[in-house]
């Protein structure tokens, strides 16, 4: 076997959380008690009438392929519910695809050619960097860390990145990694430089649905961004089915024409009865949803309240189960060492572009939680 592979893998670093996740098994492996603060998913089952529903569907033989973009029964379920948050979308518009980051990926893949110039909104989770590469593409970024993670303070940062050679623009609100909820302003802004520069922008919406005290505007829904705007979305966070594979993809026809080509001619389609079990979340599952959010920001206060008692200011999440808690500039040893001597994973946040902080999920009870805080603490590390 040859030794030369393709440059578009070669252009991305492994993960920057490898080491962390790999000494967390090690120690678990020895018997240790780790309070896992590190983990992208909801601690919570899958509704169980959704569980039902993919069983069901399995048991009426719903086990072959379908269409390459999805059983029309969930592409009209995904209609009515972009359509009520104001976004105009037919079916005709949509992709289902195995997990909301196949979305991104192939969209990348579409509108990202060799050269072309992708600006992100640091912090940023890390596999748009990877996508952007792979698709042969140019960084520019925007810190966003000077101004609490909010945009519209950084509007003016962003209008220096943005240029007639920016391609695509990527922009996700709520926020992975930092809960950040972006104002109608912040995204006005956005409009302006994506209609002034012919920009293409990816809304990533992943965590719409997990929010506090802020109500995510679509960007889709901004006057002038209906026909630039891929909206990316998927079930694994609001309807905890991480595992299910479960996303979609909202873009001008012409964008789905060409990324159909892509979908097919990889994943073919995402999982017959898993879009069936699609329908139901969409359709009845608003309770659930409710009484997991209410448990994260109760959670999310309770932490804040925690890391003010030893002197810590973060900056507040609106939105997503994520934290930024900064500390020492070498992030990486921080996240290491607080992992081996105090048993408590985080995530370094060089992964996102933002040196000098911690991304701690709050997807873990309030007595794990106060547990992390305490051994934190204890070890000097706060």
């Amino acid at each position: 076997m040859s030794d030369e592979f393709a440059a578009r893998v070669e252009r991305v670093e492994p993960s920057a959380t490898l080491a962390v996740s790999n000494l967390a098994s090690e120690l678990e492996a020895d018997g240790a008690d780790v309070v896992d603060l590190s983990v992208g998913e909801p601690d919570f089952d899958t509704p169980d009438n959704i569980v039902e529903a993919g069983k069901a569907a399995m048991d009426a033989g719903h086990t072959g392929y379908t269409p390459s973009s999805g059983i029309p029964e969930l592409k009209s379920a995904i209609v009515d519910k972009l359509t009520g948050q104001g976004i105009d979308c037919g079916p005709e518009n949509l992709i289902v695809t195995p997990g909301a980051k196949q979305a991104l990926y192939e969209t990348f893949q579409t509108v990202v050619d060799d050269g072309d110039e992708v600006v992100l909104l640091d912090p940023a989770w890390v596999s748009y960097e990877a996508m952007a590469k792979m698709a042969g593409g140019s960084l520019d970024r925007v810190d966003l860390a000077a101004h609490d993670f909010q945009l519209e303070p950084a509007l003016d940062e962003l209008g220096q990145a943005v240029s007639d050679d920016t391609e695509l623009l990527v922009v996700n609100s709520p926020s992975n990694p930092t809960g950040a909820v972006y104002s109608d302003a912040a995204l006005e802004g956005v409009r302006d430089l994506a209609v002034e520069h012919d920009v293409t922008v990816i809304s990533d919406e992943i965590y719409e649905q997990v929010t506090y005290d802020a109500d995510p505007t679509p960007l889709a829904t901004i006057d002038g961004m209906e026909d630039r705007t891929v909206t990316i979305n998927g079930f694994s966070k609001a309807y905890s089915m991480t595992g299910w594979r479960l996303g979609y993809l909202c873009a001008p026809e012409e964008l789905i024409a060409q990324a159909g080509k892509l979908h097919s001619h990889s994943v073919s389609c995402a999982v017959n009865f898993v879009q069936h079990a699609g329908i139901e979340a969409l359709e009845d599952t608003d309770d659930a949803v409710e009484e997991m959010v209410a448990a994260f920001r109760s959670r999310r206060d309770l932490l804040v309240d925690l890391f003010d008692d030893h002197g810590v200011d973060v900056a507040v999440p609106d939105g997503a189960f994520y934290m930024m808690l900064p500390v020492d500039d070498d992030d990486q040893s921080w996240c290491m060492d607080a992992l081996e001597d105090a048993h408590v994973a985080t995530v370094p946040g060089g992964a996102f572009n933002a040196p000098g902080y911690a991304r701690i999920s709050y997807a873990a009870s309030e007595t794990r939680l106060r547990e992390a805080v305490d051994r934190l603490a204890a070890g000097g590390f706060i």
